[in-house]
């Protein structure tokens, strides 16, 4: 158990690292988002006085925005960690850890989650400063939540990782993929089968405790049990979807080179 909490440990702290090592790009990635954001905001100003998007308020805009940014820290992590251990050769001795490929994949996923607060929180505060809203962040309930949402994220990162194993270059998938992720955030989350797709249903709970301060207690447990089955489908779908692609990259011999 020591092997996988130190490996877990390792990831962990070369993601911290490589976020200050490579400083430039860190901010260069913070300032890109924030302005999309303000590109965002000042657009619905102009069309419709700064209301009807992401839930009618400009909290629901923060929201959304944050949401989204959640979504693409989670995805990218897992996948493209894999195109890039593939493309520099490093992945088979990934393969080689005395953990697991598995558990090399899951401490990504989980210290991805833990890392991207450092990420998000900036530019969470400067769209509050922006917008003049300030959310209500209540953390032992924002946590669970933002867990449940964002597993069926990593559940699609892993998917499109097992797929990066075997076509090598899915750039252009994974591109179109992010648009994807702001139609499941535009979806209205009150019919049964927007309830299935993923961020849809889990931002709606997450609106509820920062924009109507509504606490993890006094949402009514059906709703966490839908979200909770929603994270836990497209995680495993995600999980499954990799492990059919790894059996089929080693088959075919791709893991070794590039």
């Amino acid at each position: 158990m020591n092997t996988y909490l130190w490996s877990f440990w390792a990831i962990l702290r070369r993601q911290a690292i490589e976020l200050k090592r490579y400083a430039f790009n860190t901010l260069s990635s913070l300032v890109t988002i924030y302005v999309v954001f303000l590109l965002l905001f000042l657009g619905a100003r102009f069309v419709a006085g700064g209301e009807a998007v992401f839930g009618d308020t400009l909290e629901g805009l923060i929201v959304g925005f944050t949401m989204w940014t959640f979504a693409l820290v989670a995805y990218s992590d897992v996948s493209w960690a894999v195109m890039r251990e593939a493309q520099q050769g490093m992945l088979e001795q990934l393969y080689m850890s005395p953990t697991g490929f598995r558990w090399v994949a899951i401490s990504l996923a989980v210290s991805s989650f833990v890392v991207s607060f450092a990420f998000v929180a900036p530019i969470m505060g400067l769209m509050m400063v922006t917008t003049g809203r300030y959310l209500r962040l209540d953390l032992p309930s924002l946590l669970p939540l933002l867990a449940l949402t964002l597993a069926a994220v990593y559940g699609i990162g892993l998917a499109v990782a097992g797929l990066a194993l075997v076509f090598k270059r899915i750039q252009a998938a994974f591109q179109i993929l992010q648009f994807v992720f702001v139609a499941f955030l535009f979806a209205p989350a009150e019919p049964l089968w927007a309830k299935a797709l993923p961020l849809t249903w889990g931002t709606e709970l997450i609106g509820r405790v920062v924009v109507g301060g509504t606490r993890l207690a006094e949402i009514p447990g059906v709703d966490l049990l839908l979200l909770a089955a929603n994270g836990a489908f497209w995680l495993g779908l995600g999980i499954l979807a990799f492990g059919l692609c790894e059996r089929a990259a080693r088959r075919r011999g791709l893991l070794g080179h590039y």
